[in-house]
């Protein structure tokens, strides 16, 4: 029988074109479809040894999280063909339909359990009641009443872009062939906590009895990340805390096949989010737990076991890449099996010879990739936008390192335009990227895309400095406490490099940043004044303004406690100091600034207070505001609107 890998996916859709005159790439061919104004996914079957793709689903709503039945005859998926977000199966040969969940608050994430009888999955509900009748009334009762207001009595009362109003996130099972679904994990707290992607929080055991789950249970979560691992068993009862001696960060568990282990994703530090993820592995005979991953100094990613339990494989950063390495459950250094590439959405085919995996580049959007188990035999299994994307001939990333605060080796990227010519000069954009704790990664994206700006005119430098992750713990660690000091030495010094190269204006450089890349930016606004090269213009886009404001209105509070080394009222000092408000004297190059009114992380107020600011310094300056959109501008429209004034701004200021 065929190994089949299932897939669901997002098509770059381009448009009928005549290719006879060259076309630049642009917004138009990033996004799809916007006059739905949405993305859509459906769910493909590919060979692993190769061979054509079959669509599995076609419908106008998504279809994603594709999940095999262990007799490997159904997938699981959500979907919400019906309304909200269901569970349902589908025969792969047939293509038979069935629906599994009914909940009125929906359900997503399914996990098939072993034997195939179970499906655990994700719903928001409210935790006092005990049925979906009662979460259905209270839900009609809150749509239904003209009074929509918010009410709250503890921290966290709002995340991401939601008010909370004492929903919680609970796992459920339900059995595989539908019924009535049960809450495994009631109470007064989120199971599995929020989270913006990764590996799935909860997991069945071996024997299909017990279930994994990580959850926090600190009094004031707001300012915890003390999430733990539990286990509980699918009939019910009091769950048992694993990982109670660690009062960092612990999730993401994963049982062994033989049902000895847990593995799961840990981090040390308590209240710190950007502490080293080790990869931990729990011995359930012993009760102790080790680090599998101290030979990597990186963040594990996404990672699974072989099915004969003896390897684990994971993915992890390493300077803009993501590789994919072995290690022992017997501990030992981690072997780099797959070097090249940006790889992610890991998988091992049951016979164990197989690892399936996605992979991107600046130059080419994910594709499902294969490689035998030791890493040779690297190939892609599918190749859905190559021919989408190959008349544009973009140009891959160039990496590129300078000397930065105290000596220290700085990485980035430059990325240029497909009909590059050496002999011209071209206006600079420097793109800053977020977290701070994050990275320019050799990987494709939509938000942020450095092949929308090299193709409308200019030369893209995406600097790594201080806080960036895959390059050692040390350097994440550098940044906090001092936001604008060597890393903005590190950006500087690589923006110098940039303007020095033979083929960039130097009398043309802009720069633009979102989140904390939004921070720089309103940094950068009030201190211009390097002799060896200026900004003339600038983008902010959901930047913090002013760090005692932030810190009274954003919501994970152990974000700021910890970046700042306290509140603003036990640590002042550093509050002001790295407080780009605190130099508006100094406000003269003009920007354009964006904010989202559903942001809940830097709430609209600061990009306000940075207009309001501009402004009355008589410096030119905009301000956009998206009503409908969080931390991220995702709606196709609103994304294409963004593209268009952002590099409509660049071009105003720099050609």
């Amino acid at each position: 029988m065929k190994r089949l890998f299932a897939v669901s996916i997002s098509l770059l859709a381009l448009a009928s074109f005549s290719f006879a005159q060259e076309r630049r790439f642009s917004i138009d061919d990033l996004l799809r479809d916007r006059a739905a104004n949405k993305g859509t996914t459906q769910i493909y079957l590919v060979p692993i040894g190769g061979g054509e793709m079959r669509q599995l689903t076609n419908d106008e709503h998504s279809s994603a999280a594709p999940r095999w039945s262990p007799d490997g005859d159904k997938l699981a998926f959500i979907s919400a063909r019906d309304g909200e977000d269901q569970i349902w199966t589908i025969d792969v040969s047939s293509g038979a339909l069935k629906k599994i969940t009914t909940l009125s608050t929906g359900a997503g994430d399914p996990a098939w359990s072993p034997d195939g009888k179970w499906l655990a999955f994700a719903s928001d509900v409210y935790p006092e009641c005990l049925d979906d009748a009662c979460n259905k009334r209270r839900a009609d009762e809150k749509a239904n009443n003209k009074v929509k207001a918010h009410v709250a009595e503890h921290l966290l009362y709002r995340h991401w872009k939601f008010w909370l109003d004492g929903i919680r996130s609970h796992v459920f099972v339900v059995s595989s062939a539908g019924g009535e679904a049960r809450d495994l994990t009631p109470g007064d707290y989120d199971a599995p906590p929020f989270s913006l992607g990764g590996p799935t929080d909860y997991a069945f055991s071996p024997d299909s009895k017990e279930i994994a789950f990580a959850s926090n249970h600190d009094k004031v979560e707001a300012t915890s990340t003390n999430s733990d691992v539990w286990t509980v068993s699918i009939r019910g009862g009091a769950p048992k805390n694993i990982t109670a001696a660690n009062h960092g960060y612990d999730g993401s568990p994963r049982f062994s096949a033989d049902g000895r282990f847990i593995a799961y994703r840990s981090q040390a530090t308590p209240g710190y989010e950007s502490d080293r993820f080790r990869l931990m592995l729990y011995d359930r005979k012993t009760n102790r737990a080790q680090s599998l991953s101290e030979s990597v100094d990186s963040w594990i990613d996404e990672f699974t076991f072989s099915p004969d339990s003896k390897w684990i494989y994971f993915a992890a950063e390493d300077r803009g890449r993501e590789p994919i390495y072995s290690v022992s459950v017997n501990g030992g250094a981690a072997k780099k099996v797959v070097a090249d590439g940006f790889n992610g959405d890991l998988n091992v085919t049951t016979d164990g010879r197989t690892l399936v995996f996605s992979r991107s580049s600046m130059t080419r959007a994910g594709e499902v990739y294969r490689a035998n188990a030791d890493g040779s035999g690297v190939g892609a299994l599918t190749k859905t936008n190559e021919a989408l994307l190959a008349p544009f001939n973009l140009k891959p990333a160039e990496e590129v390192t300078w000397t930065g605060a105290a000596g220290a080796n700085v990485a980035g990227w430059i990325v240029k335009l497909a009909n590059f010519n050496a002999r011209r000069k071209y206006p600079l954009v420097v793109l800053i990227h977020g977290g701070p704790q994050g990275a320019w990664n050799d990987n494709w994206g939509y938000r942020w895309n450095p092949q929308v700006f090299a193709n409308a005119g200019y030369v893209a430098f995406m600097p790594n400095p201080r806080g960036s992750t895959g390059y050692g713990q040390q350097f994440v660690a550098d940044i906090s406490g001092d936001w604008g000091g060597k890393v903005f030495t590190d950006i500087s010094n690589g923006v110098a490099m940039a303007a020095g190269l033979s083929y960039v204006d130097r009398d043309r450089i802009g720069a633009a940043g979102a989140s904390y890349g939004g921070y720089m930016i309103d940094w950068i606004e009030g201190h211009n004044d390097d002799p060896r090269f200026r900004y003339k213009v600038l983008v902010s886009h959901d930047g913090v303004y002013n760090l005692t404001s932030m810190t009274g209105v954003t919501e994970e509070l152990w974000f700021t406690d910890w970046e700042f080394k306290g509140t603003p009222w036990t640590n002042p000092e550093m509050y002001d100091r790295w407080s780009p408000h605190k130099f508006v004297k100094n406000f003269k190059t003009p920007i354009l600034i964006i904010t989202n009114t559903l942001d809940y992380r830097v709430p609209e107020g600061e990009g306000m207070q940075l207009f309001t600011a501009v402004q009355r310094m008589g410096v030119e300056s905009k301000l956009i505001d998206f009503p409908d959109e969080g931390h991220w501008v995702l709606k196709p429209a609103n994304s294409a609107f963004w593209y268009s004034n952002v590099i409509g701004w660049l071009d105003k200021h720099l050609k």
